[in-house]
């Protein structure tokens, strides 16, 4: 039973939260998003843009990666104020990964995509040394790379042992988070499409197994788009159909037990592409119409508001922040 207390303060979250808008002097559109801690978040999208404040969005340094600026930078993972990993997509050489490891200052390219099929969607990290990237399908399964020196050389995982691609399935390069790792080993995938799945992997990638929530597909609009583990049992998924964003079905699951199955739930606004724990009853989800909150571990959202939001990450309850479209960076307060 909760502390009266306990319950005020979920109360007090859930009715008073609201986003704060940044200023800051850009109109790229942000889909990277990588909270260090409460004073360190780096944010990353079109025309070879970074940004990121060190005190907490009091100032922000918007910048642009030498002979990038045709780039689309749609996943970021930072470290610190100095070290951070940049993903870009796009065909062919168009997909590549940068690294800074002096704050911006300068950029080192450690990957350019070769093969004419991949077309690269995000990174992730174990830790600074140890990190996946994937691609969407090549030859029925999804390219993975991986890096075990901090990004000095990048191999090829052997894809051929994760589950076989049901033709038009394809994962969405929309928040940095259809691929995420938790803990020291595990990886996910989720996908959309033609076939919604979650791939889970205990081996950093080496080998896969599969499972097909009820969720909506069928359509190249539609499918999982962002996967959050609070630890390595519970964790959700969110999605829907990005060109009808207000559809609102079908579009939520929770797993308790490692992404072995996924229980349905129901409540979001519409399509969200982000999603994330702010503690282990507290979960927030942001897309293109707009952000919910639940204070109850799923099983109720409130909407804030309709605004046009890409991805979401948090630390805590003081650190909470999203990005958008058109420069949007907010804070939650």
């Amino acid at each position: 039973m909760l502390h009266i207390g306990a319950v005020l303060c979920l109360f007090d979250l859930a009715v008073y939260t609201q986003w704060v808008r940044q200023p800051v002097d850009t109109t790229a559109s942000l889909r990277g998003l990588s909270v260090v801690n409460e004073k360190v978040i780096w944010t990353s999208g079109t025309g070879g843009t970074v940004i990121k404040t060190v005190d907490g969005g009091t100032t922000w340094k918007v910048m642009t990666v030498p002979a990038a600026e045709k780039l689309d930078f749609r996943d970021i993972e930072a470290f610190d104020s100095n070290t951070a990993y940049l993903l870009s997509i796009g065909n062919g050489e168009s997909s590549r990964i940068y690294k800074t490891s002096d704050g911006g200052a300068t950029w080192k390219l450690q990957f350019t995509n070769t093969d004419a099929k991949a077309f690269f969607d995000a990174i992730a990290c174990w830790d600074r040394n140890n990190c996946i990237a994937m691609s969407d399908p090549v030859d029925e399964h999804f390219l993975l790379i991986s890096t075990s020196n901090g990004g000095d050389s990048w191999q090829a995982i052997g894809s051929k042992q994760s589950p076989v691609v049901t033709y038009g399935e394809t994962a969405f390069a929309a928040s940095g988070t259809c691929l995420i790792t938790q803990g020291k080993s595990n990886a996910f995938i989720v996908s959309g499409g033609a076939r919604a799945r979650v791939l889970r992997s205990p081996d950093r990638g080496i080998t896969w197994s599969d499972v097909n929530p009820t969720f909506i597909s069928g359509t190249s609009g539609s499918g999982i788009f962002s996967i959050a583990m609070f630890d390595a049992k519970k964790g959700v998924i969110v999605g829907g159909n990005y060109e009808k964003p207000k559809q609102n079905k079908w579009n939520l699951a929770f797993t308790r037990n490692g992404g072995v199955s996924w229980t349905s739930g129901k409540g979001l606004g519409g399509y969200r592409s982000g999603v994330a724990y702010i503690d282990k009853e507290t979960i927030i989800a942001v897309g293109s119409s707009g952000s919910d909150i639940s204070v109850d571990d799923g099983k109720t959202w409130r909407n804030l508001d309709s605004e046009n939001y890409n991805s979401v990450q948090t630390k805590g309850k003081r650190a909470i922040w999203a990005v958008g479209a058109k420069g949007l960076i907010v804070k939650m307060k």
